[in-house]
């Protein structure tokens, strides 16, 4: 690791030992941005709207501005999530009526064809899409000393260029599409991926191999109140991790110190290693080798 011209894969990732430092480090980073703002933050928050939202940029940034048919419309959006079984029409079609709502979408002027109307993300949408890129970049670097940050930030376009490519990718990854038990009970919920950066990002790296790791976090109502989710929704869901043995607590429930177990503590860590292989495959693809430490 650390040569010219490596894209680090997913194993090289997983064992690697400063995972457990530097992914927690890029949890936090996740938790600044969601504080920034947490509305837009939450879209990317839960799978099936992660994907949905990884598709409809890759769908824009791949458009050709003198062919309005491969424009970015709700129609093309719709259709695509399907053909990857990722969300119902419906289900499609209310994100995108919620992205217009919140203005982190806009219809453009009409084309040649009028009854087309294109699609894109606002500018302010594109920064925290831009944050998340960043964030996993330094992850790499961490890993092998190379400069994929320093080179990404010199060329203007290296997000349109490498985020079309990640969403190939994490479409084509079946560990992505289907995470094991305690990833999958939170990814389906709103604020999920939320959830967990904020549990991992309290997680002293040196508990890592104790089987109840400890976190930071005390209050589930405070908790509720920073991802600004209902109590009451939040502690069904953390119940339900208690009882597969994912989480529980070191005293009285809800009123001490939350532990994450081992192996919820191991899902997460492959989880990450998958998506870092990703984004680093794409990101060679997209700019070429980072140079090396």
């Amino acid at each position: 690791m650390g040569k010219q011209g490596m894209a680090l894969k997913q194993d090289q990732i997983a064992g690697h030992p400063a995972l457990h430092r530097s992914v927690r480090a890029q949890a936090q980073s996740m938790n600044q941005l969601y504080e920034t703002n947490p509305r837009l933050s939450a879209v990317f928050a839960s799978q099936q709207r992660w994907l949905m939202a990884h598709i409809g940029l890759a769908l824009h940034f791949r458009r050709e501005p003198d062919d309005y048919r491969k424009e970015l419309t709700a129609a093309r959006f719709i259709d695509v999530i399907r053909q990857n079984s990722v969300a119902s029409r419906n289900t499609a079609d209310a994100f995108i009526k919620e992205m217009l709502h919140y203005n982190f979408i806009e219809l453009m002027p009409t084309t040649q064809d009028g009854r087309i109307r294109p699609l894109r993300p606002v500018a302010s949408a594109l920064e925290p899409v831009s944050g998340w890129m960043m964030a996993h970049l330094h992850t790499l670097d961490s890993l092998d000393g190379a400069s994929r940050l320093a080179m990404y930030l010199k060329q203007p376009d290296a997000l349109a260029r490498v985020q079309p490519l990640v969403a190939d990718g994490l479409l084509s990854s079946n560990p992505v599409r289907e995470p094991k038990k305690t990833f999958s009970l939170f990814t389906w919920l709103n604020s999920g991926g939320v959830v967990m950066d904020w549990l991992i990002s309290g997680v002293d790296p040196d508990d890592a191999g104790r089987d109840r790791i400890p976190t930071g976090v005390v209050s589930i109502g405070d908790f509720a109140n920073w991802l600004k989710l209902s109590r009451t929704h939040l502690a069904r869901k953390l119940r339900d991790a208690e009882e597969l043995g994912s989480l529980g607590w070191l005293g009285q429930r809800g009123h001490s110190v939350m532990w994450v177990s081992s192996d919820f503590h191991r899902e997460y860590m492959t989880a990450q290693a998958v998506k870092l292989a990703i984004i680093d495959a794409a990101f060679e693809e997209a700019l070429g080798p980072a140079p090396g430490a």
